[in-house]
């Protein structure tokens, strides 16, 4: 069982832009399309037990899925924790757990759930911050585009120096992405 942060990013470590869009990554097309990208990450999804949210990833999806009209949309079928100050409206039908404050405990229960599968840090990068001050983060695989944005929602908002995460392995999809793989040491 490992904690996961499994995230796209830019060249110079963005996740969104300035104005929170993706379309500089959807620019690519679907991953399914993508030589190399179509069966990964089918693989990786089938190992997760559980996931995280933070509330702006949340909302993002929500607004681009047009989940409260069509809540049947909602994609994932393991329990999900989302992270939030403040209130958000609910997706019916789905498991989500709304939560606030430290995410040790929330942790535990999020590898309960899980059952022996892995926990996804679906993100932002503030939130997986904060699992991996709490030695709580394992592995950080970035699939990085071939662009970069110059600013916006940065990958991951912390220093991480000492010691370094350590490189275990790298893929090539097609002539667009490369995917690397780090172990939080």
């Amino acid at each position: 069982m490992k904690t996961q942060y499994y995230t796209s990013t830019s060249i110079d470590g963005y996740l969104a832009d300035e104005n929170g869009s993706l379309d500089w990554l959807f620019q690519f097309g679907e991953i399914d399309e993508i030589e190399g990208a179509k069966d990964d990450y089918p693989e990786f999804i089938e190992q997760v037990g559980s996931l995280a949210m933070g509330s702006v990833t949340y909302e993002w999806l929500i607004e681009h899925e047009n989940l409260l009209e069509n809540p049947e949309q909602w994609p994932y079928e393991v329990p999900a924790w989302v992270f939030s100050s403040r209130e958000l409206p609910e997706i019916d039908g789905a498991n989500i757990h709304f939560v606030q404050g430290d995410v040790a405990p929330v942790h535990a229960e999020m590898v309960e759930a899980a059952a022996g599968k892995n926990v996804w840090l679906v993100g932002g990068g503030d939130l997986v911050g904060q699992f991996h001050e709490n030695g709580l983060l394992d592995e950080i695989i970035l699939t990085v585009a071939p662009v970069t944005l110059g600013s916006g929602a940065p990958l991951l908002p912390r220093r991480i120096t000492d010691p370094p995460l350590r490189l275990t392995n790298v893929e090539q999809y097609g002539d667009i992405f490369a995917v690397l793989t780090y172990e939080v040491q």
